[in-house]
């Protein structure tokens, strides 16, 4: 059995399915449910209400578990983001394989290893992912897109290699299910850079009308952000978004060398979610 925690995200819920399509028996893990979260898993998938930060909670889903996907949020890093008391329920209660979500950041030393450093420790086999910024963090646009046709954000030619959170499933589920990846480290990223200003020129054709980008200034920028996570959080993705170092702008061969295809671009992911944006 394979438990993948926050099971109703953006990475999650493909994760969920793919490993459920391929044959596996599948726990989903979240602290909740969602408008698209627990009722809309697969039949088969039994879906458990845990959280990280009691990891006494999680034992149920981990239970006969062999594999786990470790998705830590924003709210458990703020609450001290320790990990060692969710391993260690883990390799207690018989699981082997952990593949942790991290992020390109810790490559590049703009977020801290801990994480990382506490699966390592862990005595499970490990894998970690680092991708880059989502496509799908441009959902953030949907209200404005909606009912303006306009988008803002800052550094708008400032092109960066997000990555769709459907490649970061599928890689998550080669990772859980074949052998071969233990021990490694997978930086992944979309198939070319691409610019805000671009991510709303390709939201347009998806909704089939023009979309008006509109850039922000950095402290713009900072005071939204600010609505929904730490300020330490903000000023480094700020830094990130407006002047990446070499490493943030290179483009990986580790999707399309794992999945044997190019990452989904930037136009795939708008296609995909035009709906959000009507």
């Amino acid at each position: 059995m394979m438990v993948v925690t926050g099971a109703t995200g953006n990475v999650g819920g493909p994760l969920v399915r793919a490993l459920d399509a391929a044959g596996e028996r599948v726990t989903a893990v979240s602290r909740g449910t969602s408008a698209t979260g627990a009722a809309d898993l697969p039949a088969g998938v039994r879906h458990v209400r845990a959280d990280l930060a009691d990891p006494v909670s999680l034992r149920p889903a981990l239970d006969g578990a062999e594999a786990l996907f470790l998705l830590v949020t924003g709210e458990f890093l703020a609450s001290g983001g320790d990990l060692s008391g969710v391993l260690g329920t883990a390799r207690d209660t018989g699981v082997r394989r952990v593949v942790l979500l991290s992020s390109q950041g810790v490559g590049t030393r703009r977020h801290p290893p801990g994480q990382e450093e506490a699966v390592k420790r862990s005595g499970l086999e490990w894998t970690l992912l680092r991708p880059a910024g989502f496509h799908s963090n441009t959902l953030v646009w949907a209200g404005t897109v909606r009912a303006a046709r306009t988008a803002g954000a800052p550094f708008g030619d400032v092109a960066l290699p997000t990555v769709d959170p459907l490649d970061i499933a599928e890689v998550a589920a080669l990772a859980l299910r074949e052998p071969g990846h233990a021990g490694m480290t997978y930086e992944l990223t979309g198939p070319a850079p691409v610019s805000p200003r671009q991510q709303v020129a390709a939201i347009a054709d998806a909704v089939g009308e023009p979309v008006r980008f509109v850039e922000q200034t950095r402290e713009e920028a900072r005071a939204q952000m600010l609505r929904f996570m730490p300020e330490p959080v903000a000023d480094t993705t700020l830094d990130i978004l407006g002047t990446p170092v070499a490493e943030e702008q290179r483009v990986s061969p580790d999707v399309e060398r794992l999945l044997g295809r190019p990452g989904h671009a930037f136009t795939h992911w708008a296609g995909r979610n035009a709906a959000a944006f009507k």
